[in-house]
């Protein structure tokens, strides 16, 4: 796996004869007629705004982290997504979407772009994304500790008094956003989110999005990593209408890890995330709205290296 550090970044691709192309803030998605092509790209977008400056690697480390969960977090024998079912909290296993991850195995037309594809890219079912993105919060950290200390709440769930930065919660909690399409996606009720999806839906994601931090919390855990919170999400698979995991899976993009040895409540954590580009920015007094500030060489450098550290804890290579 080491020599996917000296390709080229890639920031953008574009592959003829792939079908129509989508755009997304650090993905390009081709339309394959029965299923999807996605390409983590080097892009990275904080703040929900794509930054000029790729990280080298980083698609490689997303698309290699969620294969290390994706192997480890399903089992096709439990149909969780059938109208009624729940997923056993030990168990933490849900279908998902990959049909396969690797370039021998994708359709002829995107053989002359395997060199480009190889580590960063997956085959997927087709599905209709759930309008909302299903964040478990497992630790007081980044936005939660902010709106805690302005009014004692987590995405205005009312939490006790006197927590500190970074503190475990008793049980994780479990906090619904958007999913926008342009511009920031905002936390949103329980309620909110019944209203969007269903009672039905709304419960199965939820206990499912819980489960799965659970497990994959306690897999972490082993391999001294702290997964402080994280983001999933769900669509409906456009062949069978089944409720499918989608995108990726506990990344340093959609997740906060945190190391485990030096871990300590009360202050700000290490993290392996994208945290320290966002630590950079709001250093820059930028408002978060485009265009955004260009990265330093040296910030480019350390957000990589931190990228390629997660995957080197979690998968040994």
């Amino acid at each position: 796996m080491r020599e996917a550090w000296n390709h080229p970044t890639v920031i953008n691709t574009d592959f003829a004869g792939l079908g129509e192309k989508r755009h997304g803030k650090v993905r390009d998605l081709y339309d394959l007629g029965d299923c999807l092509l996605l390409v983590a790209t080097d892009r990275i977008s904080a703040f929900d705004v794509v930054l000029p400056e790729g990280i080298p690697g980083k698609g490689y480390v997303l698309t290699q982290l969620s294969r290390f969960w994706f192997d480890r977090l399903w089992c096709p024998s439990v149909p969780w997504s059938e109208p009624g079912a729940c997923i056993p909290a030990h168990e933490g296993i849900v279908p998902h979407h990959v049909r396969t991850m690797t370039p021998d195995e994708f359709p002829e037309a995107c053989r002359p772009y395997r060199e480009v594809l190889a580590g960063r890219s997956m085959i997927v079912e087709k599905a209709e994304p759930l309008p909302v993105e299903c964040i478990v919060r497992g630790y007081l950290a980044g936005s939660a500790w902010k709106e805690y200390q302005r009014q004692g709440t987590v995405c205005g769930q009312p939490l006790p008094a006197g927590l500190r930065e970074s503190e475990s919660f008793p049980e994780p909690l479990f906090t619904p956003s958007t999913k926008a399409v342009d511009g920031h996606d905002e936390n949103i009720s329980w309620d909110t989110m019944r209203g969007l999806i269903g009672d039905d839906t709304a419960e199965r994601v939820r206990q499912a999005s819980v489960a799965l931090y659970r497990h994959a919390a306690e897999l972490a855990e082993e391999r001294g990593i702290i997964i402080a919170d994280t983001k999933f999400e769900f669509g409906w698979h456009r062949a069978t209408g089944r409720l499918l995991v989608i995108d990726e899976l506990l990344t340093p993009d959609s997740s906060r890890f945190w190391p485990r040895d030096s871990y300590e409540p009360g202050k700000s954590q290490p993290s392996f995330d994208k945290q320290f580009v966002r630590d950079y920015l709001d250093s820059t007094g930028w408002d978060h709205t485009p265009p955004p500030p260009h990265l330093p060489e040296d910030v480019i450098a350390q957000t990589s290296a931190k990228y390629r550290d997660a995957l080197e804890r979690f998968v040994g290579v």
